[in-house]
């Protein structure tokens, strides 16, 4: 009796050490990003954790960090160029600083619709925008959130014309293209960081600040926002980034997992857009905020255009490249 149940406790410690190590090969890799779970950035996220879990058989688990719990997105690019954190989803506006190629991205009036944005970062355009990316930035691009147009909320009154937005407070990114685009339009923009946004517009530091509707409604500024003002200038888009030096300790099985996985988060990514988007504008303004559209939008494109666009070309790597991304949209 008494050698039945020592072989029974043996087995089960033997199956108990068999599993340790099982438990100890799961690697725990850790995402962060700016804004709300709930957000599209968030949707990307949680289809990205869903997809490389599934793939990697459980071998590979991704930890989420939204609403900048892991710092600005800035900190967060900066951790993850160095490899202390696995992953970063960002605006690719705080991204620009380190790759001003990614600047055309940002170019006012450049993307004008789903198509060019989904263009301008996939094919010869998202290996041109990856490869510089490694280059210079030390960091990769494994897939984007389509966030649509970067809208113009605020606190003080309607803006319908140009005219309306001249000498307001508009918070941006840190982001010289940005910023030169508000000014030709008159506007005294402010950069600051995303964390601290909400305050900003909270105690009226600045009067407003610009993104799309899914970002504006599930990080609540319809609370502290009178008004937004479709403006088509910019598509918002938010790449999920890696480390150039964490990819390297990477074998290649988990190389193509991720990779995978940000292609699935980055197909889900766009049709949770076009599906929710609607949604957000519709509760902004059962929020009581008024949706605004502009009367004299194509001079607001005139003075972007003719204005800023040749401050950049330098910046941004030469006149070519905007040339050669113009050319992959079909543009003149």
């Amino acid at each position: 009796m008494m050698k039945h149940v020592f072989m029974s406790v043996f087995l089960i410690f033997a199956v108990a050490l068999t599993a340790v190590p099982a438990a100890l090969a799961q690697t725990v890799m850790r995402l962060g990003m700016g804004d709300a779970i709930d957000s599209d950035k968030g949707a990307f996220g949680i289809r990205f954790k869903e997809a490389v879990e599934s793939l990697s058989g459980g071998k590979l688990r991704v930890e989420l960090f939204p609403n900048g719990s892991l710092g600005s997105e800035t900190e967060m690019l900066q951790n993850a160029r160095r490899g202390t954190l696995d992953f970063a989803a960002i605006g690719v506006g705080n991204a620009v600083p380190f790759v001003p190629e990614l600047g055309l991205l940002t170019m006012p009036y450049l993307l004008e619709s789903h198509y060019d944005a989904i263009k301008a970062t996939t094919g010869g355009m998202g290996q041109f925008m990856n490869e510089k990316a490694i280059e210079k930035g030390g960091f990769r691009i494994l897939g984007w959130t389509y966030s649509n147009f970067r809208y113009v909320t605020n606190s003080r009154k309607p803006i319908r014309n140009l005219e309306d937005i001249k000498g307001m407070k508009i918070r941006v990114p840190h982001n010289n293209i940005i910023l030169a685009t508000f000014r030709a339009w008159g506007a005294n923009p402010v950069p600051m960081d995303w964390a601290e946004t909400f305050t900003a517009l909270q105690q009226k530091v600045v009067d407003g600040q610009e993104n799309p509707y899914i970002v504006n409604y599930t990080m609540k500024f319809h609370e502290v926002q009178n008004y937004i003002t479709e403006v088509h200038y910019q598509y918002s888009l938010q790449p999920l980034l890696i480390g150039e030096r964490k990819w390297k300790t990477l074998d290649k099985a988990t190389q193509d997992i991720l990779v995978r996985a940000g292609i699935e988060a980055q197909q889900y990514a766009i049709a949770y857009q076009i599906l929710e988007a609607e949604k957000a504008k519709k509760g902004m303004q059962d929020a009581g905020v008024e949706v605004c559209y502009l009367e004299d939008e194509e001079n607001w494109k005139q003075l972007a255009r003719e204005k800023v666009w040749p401050q950049f070309y330098d910046f941004i790597g030469g006149k070519q490249n905007l040339d050669m991304m113009m050319q992959s949209l079909g543009k003149k």
